[in-house]
C-alpha cells in the first residue's frame, strides 16, 4: 500500500443533497485541480507582485483579488458545498428530477470579473465612469443568471435573456468605447488582442449555461468541466497576459502611475512639497526673510484706501 495514497472523501464528508443530479467523484477531482491551478496562479501573482516596479503595481493587486476569489470558489465546490437541489423546468428523461446547483460559481464571476473588468477598463484609458458602467453590467449578468438558475419553472429563461442582453451591451462597450481610447495611449494592438479574446470566450459562457443549470441537458459534472475550461481561459490566460504585455506600456501615458499622492499623469508640482521644503529652510536659516505665501491674497486699491491713517 502506497503511503502517500491518494484518496478523496469531499463527498463522503459533505455528500450532497438528495437528488438524482449531483457532482461524481470524478467532478469533484476536476474541481480540486482546478483549484489548485488557480492557487499556483495566485502565488505566481503575489511573487511578481514583489519584485514589479514600484508605482507599476495596479494589475498585480487586481488579479490577485481575482485569483483568491476563484480558489476559494472551485475550492468550495470541491468539497461539495455551496450548491442548492433545485426542481428544474426542462427535466429531460434522461435527467429526471432535481438538480443541484451550485450558487458559489456565480459568486466567483460576480466578485472575481469585477477585478477583471476594472483592469481591462484601466489598460484603455476609459472614463471611470465608463469601468462603473461596465461594472455594473458584468454584476447584472451575473446575478440574473444566478436568479434564473434558482427559478423552478420556465420563467428562467426571462432573466437568461436579462443576463445576455447586460452582457452583449458589456462586450459592446470594452469593443467599441475601449478601441477609441485605446488608439489614443497608443496601445491599441495589445487593448484588441486582449478584449477580442475575452469576449470570445465570454460569448461561449450563454452556450454553457443553456445546456447546464439553464437547459438541464448535460450532467452536473459535465457542467462543471465546460465552465472550468471557460473560466481558465476567461480568467488564468488574460491575467499573465496583461502581466506581460504590460512591462512594455507607458504607465504615465496610460495615468496609471501611482505615487503617494494618488494617481498622476505626469510629474506634477505638489503644493505639500513646496510648504514642506519652505519650512525646513525657515528652520536652517532663522535670519534670512520668510518666503513669500502663494495663497496669500494680494491687497487691492480698495483695501489701501479703506485702512485708517496711521
Amino acid at each position: 500500500m502506497s503511503i502517500l495514497a491518494r484518496s478523496n472523501d469531499a463527498l463522503k464528508i459533505n455528500p450532497p443533497p438528495t437528488t438524482v443530479q449531483h457532482l461524481t467523484r470524478g467532478g469533484s477531482d476536476w474541481l480540486w485541480a482546478v483549484t489548485a491551478l488557480d492557487l499556483f496562479c495566485l502565488l505566481a501573482v503575489v511573487g511578481l507582485a514583489y519584485v514589479a516596479p514600484k508605482g507599476e503595481k495596479i494589475f498585480h493587486y487586481l488579479f490577485i483579488v481575482t485569483l483568491l476569489v476563484g480558489t476559494i470558489s472551485y475550492y468550495t465546490a470541491a468539497s461539495d458545498l455551496g450548491s442548492l437541489a433545485i426542481n428544474v423546468a426542462d427535466a429531460v428523461i434522461s435527467h429526471p428530477g432535481p438538480r443541484q446547483v451550485f450558487y458559489s460559481r456565480y459568486i466567483n464571476w460576480f466578485v472575481g470579473w469585477t477585478p477583471m473588468v476594472i483592469a481591462v477598463g484601466l489598460l484603455s484609458g476609459v472614463s471611470w465612469a465608463t469601468i462603473l458602467y461596465n461594472i455594473v453590467l458584468t454584476w447584472i449578468w451575473i446575478a440574473s443568471w444566478l436568479a434564473g438558475a434558482l427559478v423552478a419553472s420556465t420563467y428562467k429563461w426571462g432573466f437568461f435573456a436579462f443576463g445576455l442582453f447586460s452582457e452583449l451591451l458589456l462586450i459592446t462597450s470594452l469593443l467599441h468605447t475601449g478601441t477609441i481610447t485605446a488608439k489614443r495611449v497608443g496601445i491599441v494592438k495589445h487593448h484588441s488582442m486582449i478584449v477580442g479574446w475575452l469576449s470570445f470566450i465570454w460569448l461561449i459562457y450563454p452556450i454553457a449555461y443553456g445546456v447546464d443549470d439553464g437547459g438541464n441537458i448535460i450532467r452536473v459534472t459535465s457542467g462543471w468541466i465546460f465552465f472550468g475550461v471557460l473560466d481558465i481561459l476567461s480568467t488564468l490566460l488574460p491575467t499573465f497576459a496583461i502581466l506581460i504585455l504590460s512591462r512594455k506600456w507607458d504607465y504615465r501615458a496610460l495615468n496609471l502611475y501611482f505615487t503617494q499622492y494618488g494617481r498622476v499623469a505626469q510629474a506634477g508640482e505638489f503644493p505639500e512639497k513646496s510648504t514642506t521644503a519652505g519650512d525646513n529652510a525657515a528652520l536652517a536659516n532663522p535670519g534670512a526673510p520668510a518666503a513669500a505665501d502663494p495663497l496669500a491674497r494680494v491687497p487691492t486699491p480698495k483695501d489701501e484706501e479703506a485702512a485708517p491713517a496711521a
